[in-house]
């Protein structure tokens, strides 16, 4: 990429913000170093690094490289076989002990993880923790050497300590003893590594020893004393084999790391590289960007894209298409409406993602292989090379015309500025079309009005404006392409109280075809702005149907829930309920039993029947949700009744016929179906028939001509709106009276819908042995929405 453009574009701004991400000195060499790549292999893999590192920090968090330091001097000496000082040896022992976090913070993260680009570097990493912690055993800091170092070491200094305290014993009765007067102070001090005391000048013949050094008025003389001059002698002496005992030690770490040359070097390697991929990682991470979708088709899909060097608060998200439908795009509008940015951030994110960083914009947002990026934007004026603004950027356009081929974007600001407008269009629209001509993706910003007339009648060319409210004043810094914009100078300058005459002479002398252009613009932007509302309008109906379907389908699945619950319930009661009845029932055929052995007459056999009667209601009374016992609408009275009469028997709640008159107790039997029993007059409720005339007829016991089932019941049965459970209930009972009229088809209408209503019927339509065959509806019956049921003769 050429310079011009990286500055232009300010991408040097993006990379210190990434080196600021980066932890090690040479992790923020290599990203100072970052540089847009042309090979698509590169930056694919450099793109899936940042997201699997980006994955990793949003799974466990931060991670820290430490101060990894350029080790690589240090490496290359112990190549040659010389030692390392202790500084050098500590900096070895700092990459060995930050391997060892990396390759832990890597070993919890990915315990139970698929594979990613940066598990083999991860893996590479060898800790060499028993040579981390040697070399920390030997060495507590720059300064000091431990005494466990060395069985020598620590024999030298047990010495040492033992000479230094005699040498202090001495001098301590010295000081405090018989030449206590001759001192200046009552101290002892250090000269040139040996211990001396402070003598008056004047009394120097007095304490025999060596001079070492006086004070800067001479009135005072530091003097070595002759009884602890071999004492000092021997310290020193213990201080050379310290120090040679401390090369020894430093010369075996030495060693053991030149055995490890190779696994540091490669550590150093790995752990600069790691440093360098999650530095891009945190960046993308501050900046909510994501990975692009690379292409080499020149193909520009960029959504909800916004300007990294832009604060999050105040950019505005645009959405950018270049390459599919078209390949020039000519963006018009006010000043500091957003064009120039527009620019940028298409030139700035397509180097980003080239640099193997991700985008502040939506996933899969596209971005196409481009080997050149021109960009002239801003204003070079150079008084020096005596260049006006539109020399100079000439100047750079001849350039572009001269090098861009089809694997270039090119984005020119204000092209044709600062010349005559009239030739400066017509400049642009002629270095717009070479570039078109030429397949040349290429993204301008401009005032004239002949560029956007040039857009709407060329193929391949797309206007675009950047919105801008007149009402306040102040541009959105949405990005509309497909709609060419308006320069709002008059409506501006009116805001801004220029007065009306002014303005009206201004648009008196711009001509007829400008001002009915403008007109069509206006009317554009107009209907624009009620299709964008009714969109959101649209868009807002759609969420709230969302909101209510969710709503719906919770309150169903509680409703279901419910359902099944009290289903499971009353099953339950059902069959206890059951169970009484039957162990009611297996009693009295007992006592019947017994009575007609024991001749018993019919009295008693009525009074342990009602004892038995009360014993059921007295159960069915403490059942959970029993519904109360019915009454009939009408008391009836023996007068009321006739044999043949039809009735219901409301405690049993079955019809059946009346077969004999009351008794003087007001009991009589009733046949119900096979079943014949004796009831009260109070338990009955009447059965009105309707009495008709027609062919179809039968005659009652009572004499009442009533009607058959085959006149009464339809042809056609309709269950749309019920569930699977309860149609087939209702389809049941519907087939059996249509069955015992004779019918010899029916009609079941079910509807379409999702289907799952016509699948129950038909589920269960297979399983009627009188139903001889049934199938969907023709044309004219009604499709799929109705099935044709025959039965069998």
């Amino acid at each position: 990429m050429n310079q011009k453009a990286l500055t232009s574009l300010e991408y040097y701004k993006i990379i210190e913000r990434l080196t600021e991400k980066a932890f090690s000195s040479m992790g923020k060499e290599l990203c100072k170093k970052l540089l847009p790549s042309t090979d698509i292999n590169e930056i694919r893999l450099m793109q899936t690094q940042t997201r699997d590192a980006l994955t990793r920090l949003f799974q466990k968090g931060s991670i820290s490289f430490g101060s990894v330091k350029d080790i690589r001097g240090s490496l290359k000496r112990l190549e040659i076989g010389s030692s390392l000082g202790i500084a050098e040896i500590l900096a070895v022992c700092s990459l060995l002990e930050n391997t060892s976090r990396v390759k832990s913070y890597s070993r919890n993260e990915r315990s139970n993880a698929s594979a990613d680009s940066l598990d083999s570097m991860f893996d590479q990493l060898s800790p060499l923790t028993p040579l981390s912690a040697e070399i920390r055993r030997c060495i507590l800091s720059e300064d000091e050497i431990s005494d466990d170092a060395s069985p020598g070491l620590r024999q030298v200094r047990r010495n040492m300590k033992i000479t230094n305290d005699r040498i202090h014993t001495q001098l301590s009765g010295l000081v405090s003893g018989s030449a206590r007067t001759y001192l200046q102070d009552s101290v002892i001090t250090m000269r040139n590594g040996r211990y001396c005391i402070p003598v008056k000048a004047e009394y120097k013949g007095q304490v025999p020893g060596m001079i070492h050094d006086q004070s800067s008025t001479g009135s005072t003389l530091f003097i070595e004393p002759m009884v602890i001059v071999k004492l000092n002698n021997d310290m020193r002496e213990l201080e050379l084999q310290e120090q040679k005992e401390i090369e020894i030690i430093l010369s075996s770490l030495s060693q053991q790391i030149a055995e490890e040359r190779e696994s540091i070097a490669l550590n150093l390697t790995l752990m600069v590289q790691l440093d360098f991929i999650f530095a891009r990682a945190a960046l993308a991470m501050e900046m909510n960007g994501s990975e692009p979708v690379f292409n080499e088709e020149g193909k520009v899909f960029l959504k909800k894209a916004r300007h990294p060097l832009i604060p999050k608060k105040k950019v505005v998200p645009i959405d950018i298409r270049l390459g599919e439908d078209f390949d020039l795009l000519i963006i018009t509008g006010p000043n500091t409406g957003g064009k120039t940015v527009s620019l940028k951030t298409v030139g700035l994110l397509t180097l980003m993602g080239q640099s193997g960083l991700h985008i502040p914009a939506l996933d899969r947002s596209q971005l196409a292989l481009f080997h050149e990026i021109y960009a002239d934007i801003g204003d070079e004026q150079s008084i020096e090379q005596s260049l006006s603004t539109f020399s100079s950027h000439m100047t750079n356009i001849v350039s572009f015309l001269e090098k861009a081929d089809s694997r270039s974007l090119v984005l020119f600001d204000e092209l044709g500025a600062g010349t005559d407008p009239t030739e400066g269009a017509a400049l642009a629209i002629s270095i717009l079309s070479y570039l078109h001509d030429k397949g040349i993706r290429t993204m301008a910003t401009t005032h004239y009005s002949e560029l956007k007339v040039y857009a709407l009648s060329e193929s391949g060319v797309e206007n675009a404006c950047c919105e801008f409210n007149v009402e306040t004043l102040r541009p959105t810094y949405r990005l509309l392409i497909g709609i060419p914009g308006k320069s709002n100078a008059f409506a501006i300058s009116s805001k801004l109280g220029l007065s009306d005459s002014i303005i009206q002479r201004a648009k008196d002398q711009i001509s007829e075809q400008d001002v009915s252009f403008e007109d069509v613009l206006s009317s554009l932007e107009e209907n624009r702005i009620t299709l964008e509302n009714e969109r959101l309008e649209i868009e807002r109906y759609k969420e709230e149907i969302k909101t209510l379907k969710t709503q719906l389908e919770s309150r169903q699945e509680k409703l279901d829930s419910q359902r099944e619950r009290i289903l499971r319930q009353a099953n339950e009661e059902a069959h206890k309920v059951l169970e009484e009845a039957k162990d009611y029932a297996d009693k009295t055929m007992k006592l019947f039993h017994k009575f007609q052995k024991d001749h018993v007459d019919t009295a008693s056999v009525e009074r342990e029947r009602q004892e038995l009667r009360k014993r059921m209601n007295k159960a069915e009374s403490n059942m959970a949700g029993k519904p109360q016992q019915k009454k009939p609408k009408k008391l009836l009275t023996a007068k009321d009744i006739h044999p043949g009469d039809s009735v219901k028997v409301l405690s049993m709640n079955l019809k059946g016929t009346v077969s004999s008159r009351p008794d003087s107790k007001g009991y009589l039997f009733v046949q119900m179906g096979i079943i014949r029993s004796k009831v009260s007059l109070s338990d009955l409720e009447l059965l009105d028939e309707p009495v008709i005339t027609a062919p179809s007829l039968q005659k009652t016991g009572a004499g009442k001509i009533r009607m058959s089932k085959s006149a009464s019941v339809s042809t056609e049965i309709n269950l749309l709106g019920k569930t699977v459970d309860e149609a087939v209930a209702e389809l049941d009972k519907y087939l059996d009276d249509a069955y015992i009229a004779h019918l010899k088809s029916v009609r079941v209408v079910h509807g379409k819908g999702t289907g799952a209503l016509r699948k129950g019927v038909h589920d269960y339509l297979r399983r009627q042995k009188h139903v001889a065959s049934f199938r969907l509806g023709e044309f004219g019956e009604g499709d799929a929405g109705v099935t044709i049921v025959e039965f069998k003769k």
